[in-house]
Parts: structure tokens; sequence; C-alpha cells
């Protein structure tokens, strides 16, 4: 079975970055009540005009020009993202038409923060499978516009951003590169720990004005009972992935988490016993993107030059469902 290689990675963020001094002035918060409960301290919102597909379409744009690839060569999109453009249909078929391609698939997943750990996983499967040879992984969000921008909404409102990430992974016959192995779990047991309860179509009229004032159409999180187990999950999926291919945690070259909370990223480190430099951290710059933190960062660190062949890569994320999951690769 061929390889499911990462060919060529991109990101785009909006033009717009919101500092913690600009929550400030319309909230009851500071830039150090953020920055200590977060490590946040600034992020990008889109403006008036701006789409998710639009972000989709430059950072992939970015990853074909990467992988020296045309978008007529590829077979196959995987678009994770929990804030479509519209209600329906997916950004997936956006985003294949203004690629200008052929009637190829587009799978849209909507598994939240975990959603690029996710996607790369039905990719190598689909790539093993000969199923597809080259796939265009996108993970998209836009969350600035569903959030409650007060005082009540602050412990949400002031962590969320938006932005986009791009792979294409492609079949490669070399046994020494690609993705490894990944693990995937979900526990839908807490998902009114982290979710947005409303609109939904088992409510009959699916707006309401009374219950959009009650907030029930912004983001509800308890940030404690995420964090409790958002650091045992992460920590014990990687384990989890490294025990399948004989490999310790001092093996990984670089482990990128998803961009939750600085918190949650340091204590993931430390239970894995990890040195600062084998883990990457952009949440001060871009806030939590939800589904596109990984690949946001991913696309930073080869751009800077961070990864070289051969060294074993990881991704671990943890989100709203809760779902959560891990993938190794090698470079």
């Amino acid at each position: 079975m061929p390889n499911a290689v990462i060919l060529g990675t991109g990101r785009a963020v909006p033009a717009r970055t919101v500092s913690n001094d600009e929550f400030a002035s319309v909230m009851d918060t500071s830039d150090d009540w953020i920055r200590t409960r977060t490590g946040i301290r600034e992020r990008h919102w889109i403006s008036p005009g701006e789409t998710g597909v639009d972000l989709a379409l430059t950072a992939t744009r970015q990853a074909l020009e990467m992988a020296s690839l045309g978008a007529e060569q590829l077979d196959a999109i995987i678009y994770a993202t929990i804030t479509p453009d519209h209600f329906l249909p997916g950004n997936g078929v956006y985003l294949q038409h203004h690629l200008g391609l052929g009637p190829i698939p587009a799978f849209d997943i909507r598994l939240q923060c975990a959603g690029f750990v996710y996607a790369l996983a039905m990719a190598d499967t689909f790539v093993r499978s000969g199923a597809y040879r080259r796939i265009l992984v996108v993970a998209q969000e836009i969350q600035s516009t569903r959030m409650d921008v007060s005082t009540k909404g602050r412990h949400t409102a002031v962590i969320f951003a938006d932005g986009a990430g791009a792979v294409v992974v492609g079949a490669s016959d070399d046994p020494g590169r690609g993705i490894l192995t990944f693990d995937l779990h979900s526990d839908g047991g807490y998902a009114d720990k982290l979710w947005v309860e409303e609109p939904g179509a088992i409510l009959n009229p699916t707006i309401s004005a009374e219950r959009y004032a009650e907030g029930r159409y912004f983001l509800q999180m308890d940030g404690k009972e995420v964090f409790r187990h958002a650091v045992q999950r992460m920590p014990e999926s990687v384990r989890t992935c490294l025990g399948r291919i004989d490999a310790k945690p001092a093996d990984l070259a670089l482990l990128i988490p998803h961009q939750a909370n600085l918190r949650i990223s340091e204590m993931v480190q430390k239970e894995l016993g990890l040195r600062d430099e084998q883990v990457y951290n952009n949440i001060e710059r871009f806030g939590n993107t939800t589904s596109a933190t990984i690949p946001i960062a991913l696309d930073e660190c080869v751009r800077a030059g961070r990864l070289a062949a051969g060294d074993l890569v990881g991704f671990t994320a943890f989100g709203s469902g809760f779902v959560w999951g891990s993938v190794l690769l090698r470079w």
C-alpha cells in the first residue's frame, strides 16, 4: 500500500488584528486578565465581506504551490469546519467550484477542534486504500461572528478567532515517509460542556428572538471541565500512537497540539515530558481558530525550516463533543 505524505502546506488569516485592549474597551476585562488565563495577546477576525471559503482558497493555493501541483490534479477534498458560510451546502463544494475543478468529491466534516486530525486520518485511509492519490485537506473557521462580545461572553469571545490551514496529501512509495498511525475518540456524554445549543432542526420555529436574548445561540463552555479532560486525553492519545510504532515522547522532533489555551498546551507538554523545542505554540498571535489551529501552526513550522526529512511529527487535538485524537507522521 502507498503511504500518505504531506506534499504542501498553506495558511490564511484575516487582515484585521484584534488586540486584548480592544476587548477591554467593550467588556470588563484587561490584557493581563486575558493573557494570564489563555496566553493570547491578539487574534484575527474577519471584516465585512470576507468569507470562510476566501480564507480556504488562499491557504489551498499556497499548499498547491508548495506541492508543485495544479488544482486539477486533486482527486478529492476533505473540508473540516463547524462554521460554514451557509447553513447548507457545506463549504467543500464552494471551494471545489472556486478552484475550477470537475465533479470530484468534497467531504465536509464537522468535528470541532479535532477536525484537522480526523480529516488527516480520513485522507490517510483513502490514500492507503487506493481510492484517491491526491487529497486536499482544509480546516477553516470563522468564529468571530458567533461570539457574545460583552462581559457576559468574555470567557469565550477573547479566545476564539478566524483562519484557515490547508495541506495536500499525496500517495508515496517511500516507506520512510508519511502518516504512520492515528488515534481517534469521542464521548458525547460531555456534549453540553462545550456547545452552541441553538439554533437546531429540532426547534420550530428554528429562530427565536427570545432564545437569542437568553444567549442560547452563543458558545457556552465549562472551562474547568474542558481543561480537565483535555490535559488527560491529549497526552493519552499521543502515547497510544507512539506505542503503536514503538516510540517514546523523546523521539518526537515536534508536537503541534491544538491551540486551545496556552495553559493546556503547557500541561500536555509537562505530562509527556517534552522539552520546549519539541512543542510549537502560536496561540499568542492567532488565538483558538478551532479546527484550523494545527495546520496554521504546521505551515509556520514548515516555512520557518523547523522540520527536516525523517523527523517524527505529532498532532493532537481535543474539542467539543467531546472529540479528540492524534496523528503521527514521518516528515
